[in-house]
C-alpha cells in the first residue's frame, strides 16, 4: 500500500507524541495483561451525580456503578433490569413494581424499594423527569421489595421514561443519598451495579479507576443492548485523563491504552491502515452539534438574536472544520436529525448555503444589540467543539458582534454552563454541545428539546405554544400522529430558535483489535461491560 506524504506526516507526528508522554503515565502503565482496560475519554469527570450534570462521561460513570429499573435493548424495547416483574391496574393509572432478588449497595446493604422510591422523587425534580413529575399522584413503597407509582392520568410513555436512554436516565441510588436535594451533587459513589468505584484510586484530574463488582448477579438473559445480563468480563477499567490528543493517540498506538474516545479526525487515515488498531462506530444514528444560548440574557433573551443565529451558520463550514472527512459528515435542519422517523422538512427555508450574514446582521440590528459582549465557551480539550468555537467567534466579528472566547477544559464549561447570570458575574452566551440523533426521537425525555424556560436544560429557552406540543407528545397513540406533531413542534422551534443546529456528524472510537465487545447503542453512552481484552 502506498504512503502519502500527508500520512507520513501524520505518523511522524504520532512518532513524536509517544515520545514525550508524560512520565507519570509511564509510571502508571503496568503489565496488568487482559484483565485491565484503559480508557481515554472525552471529557475529565468532573461531576459524579447522573441527576446534577448531564454530561456523557458522567452518564457513562453511572452507568458502571449504578442499575436501572428496565433498560433498552438492541430494539429499543424497555426490558425489566431490577425489577422483577410489574403490572398495571384496568384504569392504568397505578403501576406496582417488585425488586428481583440479590441485588445489593456496593457498602453490602440490600436495595429496598425505599431506595428506589426516593430516587424516582428525585429525578423528576430535573427536565429528565419532569414529564412524570405533572403526571404523578404519588410514588410510595408497600414493602421491602414492592413500590408503586400512581398517576393522576393514564401515562402510556411510563416504561419508556424510566428505561429512558436519552438526556437524564435513572439511575438507583441509596435512599440516603437520593434524600439529598436534586440541586446538590451526591458524591459518595456507592451504586449497586456491575461495577465498583475505587475511591483509594481516584486521581482527580489524572485519573479514575472501576473495579469488577464481583458481588453484582447479573439477568440470566443474554446480554442484549443495555438490557440483559450484565456480564464484566475484566477485573478494572482504568480511564486516564490525557488532554492532548496526539498524546493519547500515540498512547494507544504504543499499546500503553486500549481506547480513545473521539480520535482526532484528520488520523481517521492512519488508524485504519494500521494493523493493530480499528475505528468503530458505536453510535450509528450519529451526533446532531447544536449551539446553546442563554436566552435569560442578553442578546439572547431577544427571539431576533436568536433567529440572527439561524441564519448566520454556515453548516457546512463549521462540518468542513470538524469533520473533514465527508463519509462523517452531514448538514442537518430538522429539529429531529437526520433520517429518524420524525425528521421533515417543516419551517427550514431559513437554511442557505454559505450561511446569511446580511440576513443575521440585520436580524440582530432589529434585536436591539448594542455591542454587549458574547461569550462563548471553548472545551479545549475537545478539539471539534474548541474548533468549531473559535469559528464561530471569527465568523460574528464578521458581523459586528463582540466575540470572546473563553477557554478552558470540559470540567470548566460543564461547570460554568449552569450559571444563569450575566457574563460580568461568571455567566456565559453561547457553549456548543452535541446529542445523538436517537435522542432526538424523544422530546418527552430529551433534555435538549424541552422549552420550559428557567426549570429546563441549560440555555433556558422559553416558549409555551412548543411545551403544550410536546406535552402532547406522551398521549399520541399512532406513528402518523408523531409525524405530524413533529412537524408542529418543528414549525414553532424553528420560530423560537431554542437552539441552532450545526451540522450532524458519525464519531468513531478508536481501539486497539485486542479488545472487543464493546456495546453498540444510539444514545452516545459507553457501558464498559460485556467487552474483553484479548
Amino acid at each position: 500500500m502506498k504512503i502519502s506524504r500527508r500520512n507520513l506526516m501524520k505518523i511522524g507526528m504520532a512518532a513524536g507524541a509517544a515520545l514525550s508522554i508524560p512520565s507519570v503515565l509511564q509510571a502508571q502503565t503496568t503489565a496488568a495483561g487482559a484483565r485491565t482496560v484503559r480508557m481515554v475519554k472525552a471529557a475529565d469527570l468532573r461531576v459524579f451525580d447522573p441527576v446534577v450534570e448531564t454530561s456523557n462521561i458522567t452518564i457513562d460513570h453511572s452507568l458502571a456503578i449504578y442499575d436501572t429499573l428496565f433498560s433498552l435493548d438492541s430494539k429499543f424495547v424497555p426490558q425489566p433490569q431490577m425489577v422483577k416483574k410489574w403490572g398495571v391496574s384496568e384504569d392504568k393509572k397505578t403501576y406496582t413494581f417488585e425488586l428481583r432478588d440479590g441485588l445489593n449497595w456496593h457498602d453490602g446493604t440490600p436495595v429496598t424499594a425505599a431506595d428506589c422510591v426516593a430516587s424516582i422523587r428525585r429525578w423528576v425534580q430535573v427536565p429528565g423527569g419532569q414529564l412524570l413529575m405533572e403526571r404523578a399522584k404519588d410514588i410510595s413503597k408497600k414493602d421491602d421489595k414492592t413500590f408503586t407509582i400512581a398517576l393522576k392520568e393514564p401515562l402510556g410513555l411510563l416504561i419508556d421514561l424510566l428505561a429512558t436512554n436519552t438526556g437524564q436516565p435513572l439511575f438507583m441510588m441509596r435512599e440516603k443519598d437520593a434524600s439529598r436535594p436534586a440541586t446538590e451533587q451526591v458524591t459518595a459513589n456507592i451504586g449497586s451495579g456491575p461495577f465498583r468505584f475505587n475511591e483509594a484510586l481516584a486521581k482527580p484530574g489524572s485519573s479514575f479507576t472501576y473495579d469488577r463488582n464481583e458481588k453484582y448477579m447479573p439477568r440470566k438473559e443474554p446480554s442484549d443492548g443495555l438490557a440483559g445480563g450484565k456480564i464484566v468480563k475484566v477485573d478494572r477499567v482504568i480511564w486516564d485523563n490525557i488532554g492532548d490528543t496526539q498524546t493519547a493517540f500515540a498512547a494507544l498506538q504504543a499499546g500503553e491504552i486500549d481506547y480513545v474516545e473521539q480520535p482526532p479526525v484528520d488520523l481517521y487515515s492512519v488508524i485504519e491502515t494500521d494493523p493493530n488498531l480499528a475505528l468503530q462506530v458505536l453510535d450509528k444514528t450519529g451526533w446532531v452539534m447544536c449551539l446553546r444560548m442563554n436566552c435569560l440574557q442578553k442578546p439572547f433573551d431577544n427571539v431576533k438574536a436568536r433567529q440572527a443565529m439561524l441564519h448566520l451558520i454556515d453548516q457546512e463550514a463549521i462540518l468542513s472544520a470538524v469533520s473533514p472527512n465527508a463519509n462523517y459528515a452531514h448538514t442537518v435542519t430538522s429539529l429531529f436529525g437526520n433520517g429518524t422517523p420524525y425528521s421533515n422538512d417543516e419551517n427550514t427555508g431559513w437554511f442557505k448555503k454559505g450561511g446569511d450574514p446580511e440576513k443575521a446582521k440585520q436580524l440582530l440590528k432589529e434585536s436591539g444589540y448594542a455591542g454587549e459582549k458574547v461569550v462563548i465557551l471553548q472545551p479545549t480539550s475537545i478539539a471539534w467543539i474548541s474548533d468549531a468555537a473559535q469559528l464561530l467567534a471569527a465568523t460574528l466579528r464578521k458581523i459586528g458582534v463582540d466575540a470572546e472566547l473563553a477557554p478552558s477544559d470540559w470540567g470548566g464549561v460543564a461547570a460554568r454552563r449552569s450559571n444563569k447570570g450575566p457574563v460580568e458575574n461568571g455567566g456565559w452566551s453561547i457553549f456548543i454541545t452535541s446529542d445523538s440523533g436517537y435522542s432526538l426521537t424523544d422530546p418527552a425525555g430529551s433534555v435538549f428539546l424541552s422549552a420550559n424556560g428557567d426549570k429546563g436544560w441549560y440555555g433556558w429557552p422559553k416558549n409555551d405554544e412548543y411545551e403544550a406540543l410536546r406535552t402532547k407528545w406522551a398521549d399520541v397513540g399512532t406513528s402518523e400522529e408523531r409525524k405530524a406533531l413533529a412537524r408542529e413542534m418543528q414549525r414553532v422551534w424553528w420560530d423560537f430558535a431554542g437552539e441552532v443546529y450545526l451540522g450532524q456528524t458519525l464519531r468513531p472510537i478508536a481501539r486497539r483489535k485486542a479488545l472487543s465487545g464493546l456495546i453498540e447503542m444510539p444514545g452516545g453512552f459507553i457501558p464498559m461491560w460485556n467487552m474483553e481484552k484479548a
